[in-house]
């Protein structure tokens, strides 16, 4: 073991029943968690390092529980020591959804469709024991363009007219996620692991929420790290409409929350790289600022589409937000 492993480590792998296994690390995502993968003969397992204060496992352990109670793929836990932060999982492969449609490009569209069969599977179970996705937590995620995004761009703009026009823009929407859907926030082409049997297997969910089922539409097909055409993403979202009671609203809180979350990533990636020194997500932003773009266009997002108009110079606009330094 050396100074990158986490700390109890020996300690933990001992109790969990693999001493003296292999541990390799892995590519970290945005947040203080790290990833392992842990072999013992011909066994693997993946090792999550959650480490406190900065991370918490237990609503990982708390939100798959549920997803597993519920006949949804969650990797089993194999141990867990919530105190260190870490936690020993089911290993599921390295076919990470986006890596393997890298090489196989022709099984885009059953790829893309097993998991948008999985999200009709998941909304048509009761919603989890999760917080709600409420007007608080769409306009703190909302606010981080103006807090962090336009700071960064050196940009003098109406934060507070922002706040206005994204309370009337999903005000009409809140009604239609009650009593709602459990809602996993990441879900994407990097969150989605392709199993034996043409299962998927699910991470990254541990911030799961209550609220709009068109959410994990959007973060699936508006993906901010891979590109999904704007051909796919219709055909998609018509196969989850020809499978479920969606409401003639639909499509129009897909906007909505399209432009939140888009706009919410925007903001996430520049604090990414102004507070967190993390450069490579700056590639990520002329993507999501198109996907933006488009939802802006949807009458439903008039208000912001206005503020936009108002505040974010055309240039930068037509150049997928401009090069933040």
């Amino acid at each position: 073991m050396n100074d990158q492993l986490p700390d109890g480590l020996d300690d933990f792998l001992q109790k969990a029943g693999w001493g003296a296994a292999e541990v390799e690390p892995l590519l970290g995502d945005a947040s203080f968690r790290r990833y392992f993968r842990v072999r013992s003969g011909e066994r693997s397992a993946m090792l999550m390092d959650a480490p406190p204060p900065h991370e918490d496992p237990g609503p990982f352990l708390e939100v798959g529980a549920w997803l597993a109670a519920n006949g949804h793929r969650a990797p089993a836990i194999h141990a867990d020591d919530r105190a260190r932060g870490l936690v020993l999982i089911e290993d599921f492969g390295a076919d990470r959804m986006r890596d393997w449609l890298d090489d196989n490009a022709h099984a885009e569209n059953e790829t893309y469709g097993a998991a948008i069969d999985a999200l009709v599977r998941l909304h048509a179970s009761p919603p989890g024991p999760f917080p709600p996705y409420d007007m608080e937590v769409y306009q703190r995620e909302a606010g981080l363009f103006t807090e962090w995004y336009c700071p960064a761009m050196k940009l003098a703009v109406d934060a507070e007219g922002y706040r206005k026009a994204w309370d009337e823009v999903l005000t009409p929407m809140l009604p239609r996620q009650n009593p709602g859907v459990t809602v996993l926030r990441d879900y994407h082409a990097e969150n989605i692991m392709l199993l034996e049997g043409g299962a998927q297997g699910l991470i990254d969910f541990q911030d799961a929420l209550v609220g709009h089922p068109a959410y994990d539409l959007v973060s699936l097909l508006q993906d901010a790290r891979r590109d999904v055409d704007p051909e796919l993403e219709r055909a998609m979202l018509d196969r989850y409409l020809a499978q479920v009671e969606a409401g003639e609203h639909f499509e129009a809180d897909y906007a909505r929350l399209g432009a939140q979350r888009n706009a919410k990533i925007v903001g996430i990636f520049s604090r990414l790289w102004k507070r967190d020194h993390k450069p490579r997500y700056l590639a990520f932003i002329p993507r999501v600022w198109d996907a933006m773009e488009r939802d802006l266009k949807h009458p439903a997002l008039a208000p912001v589409a206005e503020w936009f108009g108002r505040n974010i110079p055309q240039e930068i606009r037509d150049t997928g937000g401009g090069e933040i330094q």
